[in-house]
């Protein structure tokens, strides 16, 4: 009897790494019919969708590019007159571009708010990278925004003084988002811990402020701010509007943000909190290196969501006569010459905010993907 220890080797069979076949026709051909066209019901919504959507697609590249006036010299609005209800009327656009961006801040000296929303755009993009993630990049923070300040404001020989009056479309937007979430987001922080806390008087003063802004719309607070606080100063003090609905966003932001973050907390397994006792860390730093991170970790989604719908709520600031972008795209369509086109402007506008609030999303992902464990 032959054993297996007896046979050649060579005519043993050999195990050889499978290759997986391309599916017929092709990826997208595969994706197609497993997504699309699996069916027969599933094939007559897809195709009455894609038509409806090429049907839209086709009225929509009409009226915004075949039919559309972009600029023409002259008399423009007799050109978009002449196409209205047909086309779009573009030309809009560069004759009310300034005014949108910058709002009535002096003519001469819109390069000022221009370069302030050029150094925004330039933080945020620095402060993305994980490898600026170090103490430096406070003083960098710093920096900016005292190059900001000095821009908008002016007061310094070469550039003239410019009243907060004055301010307005996205410069102000940015300030707003910009400042209340990043003084929003450590005061949520603290009050999501306040709300775990021990000690009975800090959690039911952390429960009341949450329960009390979240339970109040913000444009209420935006008033509280203009109309209520400045009773309960001192005579002969005064704090500018822009200043007070900061403030109130950031009351908005901290108490929005304290429970996306208390949520992650909760996620955090009770194991690592027994881990960093038994190393001995105290209270601050077992949050601050183990339980924080980890509870981060869990909300980027949640966290990003609310930053992308605090950015598109600064609109609200029109209430209490603050000109943001939203505002001064409204303004600027007061003219009885550019008012029929105001799906335009509108158009513009709702492009700008696309282009951060995607970015924003973007970039969650991004997060998301590199906290994926390994």
């Amino acid at each position: 009897m032959t054993s297996v220890t007896d046979i050649p080797q060579s005519s043993l069979p050999v195990d050889r790494p499978r290759t997986r076949r391309p599916p017929p026709g092709g990826p997208i051909i595969f994706w197609l019919r497993a997504n699309l066209f699996g069916s027969i019901a599933s094939t007559i919504v897809s195709l009455l969708l894609i038509g409806l959507l090429a049907k839209a697609l086709v009225s929509l590249v009409q009226w915004g590019f075949w039919n559309a006036v972009f600029t023409v010299p002259g008399d423009q609005t007799a050109a978009c007159r002449s196409i209205r209800g047909l086309g779009a009327c573009w030309a809009v656009i560069p004759e009310k571009y300034r005014f949108i961006l910058f709002g009535t801040y002096p003519f001469d000296q819109q390069w000022r708010p221009a370069l302030a929303t050029l150094t925004f755009i330039a933080l945020f993009l620095v402060s993305s990278r994980r490898s600026f993630w170090r103490k430096e990049l406070v003083l960098v923070w710093a920096a900016a925004l005292v190059v900001i300040g000095l821009l908008m404001w002016g007061g310094v020989p070469g550039l003239p003084f410019v009243s907060q009056d004055r301010w307005g479309g996205l410069p102000v937007t940015l300030i707003l988002a910009t400042f209340g979430l990043a003084f929003g987001f450590p005061l949520g922080i603290l009050v999501a811990l306040g709300r775990r806390s021990k000690l009975p008087a800090i959690r039911s003063l952390c429960i009341l402020y949450v329960e009390l802004i979240r339970g109040v719309p913000l444009i209420s607070l935006l008033f509280m701010a203009s109309v209520m606080f400045p009773l309960f100063l001192p005579d002969g003090v005064n704090i500018d509007k822009l200043l007070r609905a900061q403030i109130a966003f950031v009351l908005f932001a901290g108490a929005y943000l304290a429970e996306v973050i208390r949520g992650g907390l909760q996620a955090v397994p009770r194991g690592q909190h027994d881990a960093a006792d038994a190393l001995g860390l105290s209270y601050w730093k077992k949050n601050g290196l183990i339980i924080l991170p980890q509870a981060i970790r869990h909300v980027i989604p949640p966290l990003v969501n609310t930053f992308i719908a605090f950015f598109k709520d600064t609109s609200l600031v029109l209430i209490i006569g603050i000109f943001d972008l939203l505002t001064t795209a409204k303004t600027s369509i007061i003219d009885p010459a550019w008012q029929p086109f105001s799906v335009e402007v509108y158009l513009f506008v709702a492009l700008i905010y696309f282009v951060f609030c995607f970015a924003m999303s973007r970039y969650s992902r991004h997060l998301e993907a590199q906290a994926q464990p390994n």
